[in-house]
């Protein structure tokens, strides 16, 4: 399988519910404000709304309406799923069968070298999408420099640090790591931000707090000021962090 490397960022997280959708559709604004042509891409969403005969994947329709696009919502997202499982299970429900080629190719559609290819995939870095395919095997086959989103909360330095090592074992680049502020606040002594920083060497991305749940306007526009340096490096280019 020729690969064309486009240039992009896959946008993964140390788990489901912690928030990727948001960043992703707050990176895709910014980078449309700074004239880029964005192709967001999530090309398996569980969960999704039946509207009549047509399934509707609410995060895609965030991630378009986020990069201004025009693009028909099936492009976005063309493995819409129904069940609000694993997509391995909802698919499987669905007698759909997935493949890594298959799922690849609907990423690049439509993409040109000078767009910038948006993909968030769905649940963590080792969640399964199909038997025998993990959203690593398609950051992998892409393949796109990852950005890590976690949740501050208890336990997340050794699931973050978990999955940095799974990203670099991929020989994948990583863009950073957003350590998202979804929950309430815990214990006051405890300081994720600071502690993964020491741990990685590098700084991570501090959100303010807000709501998982708000993938439409304005949840997700809160974000855009703590991630606007990011968006200022994938822009012109960047040089990934040696995590």
């Amino acid at each position: 399988m020729a690969k064309r490397v486009p240039r992009g960022l896959f946008v993964t997280g140390t788990d489901t519910g912690v928030g990727k959708t948001q960043i992703a559709a707050a990176l895709a604004r910014l980078l449309a404000e700074r004239n880029l042509i964005v192709r967001p891409r999530k090309p398996v969403e569980s969960g999704c709304q039946r509207e009549g005969n047509r399934l509707v994947p609410e995060d895609a329709r965030a991630l378009r309406a986020a990069a201004r696009t025009d693009e028909p919502l099936e492009r976005i997202c063309p493995y819409p799923l129904e069940p609000a499982l694993s997509p391995e299970r909802a698919a499987e429900l669905a007698g759909m069968s997935l493949a890594l080629d298959d799922v690849r190719a609907a990423c690049l559609e439509g993409v040109a070298e000078t767009d910038f290819l948006l993909v968030e995939g769905a649940g963590g870095f080792y969640s399964p999408l199909a038997p025998g395919l993990l959203n690593a095997d398609l950051a992998a086959a892409l393949p796109l420099p990852v950005l890590l989103v976690a949740a501050d909360r208890l336990g997340t330095i050794g699931h973050t640090l978990l999955t940095v090592e799974a990203i670099k074992r991929r020989g994948l680049a990583l863009v950073g790591v957003v350590l998202n502020r979804i929950d309430a606040c815990g214990d006051p002594r405890m300081d994720n931000a600071a502690d993964l920083s020491r741990w990685l060497g590098r700084p991570v991305v501090v959100t303010e707090r807000f709501d998982a749940g708000a993938v439409q306007h304005p949840g997700w526009m809160m974000l855009c000021p703590a991630l606007a340096p990011l968006a200022d490096r994938l822009a012109v280019g960047f040089r990934p962090h040696r995590f």
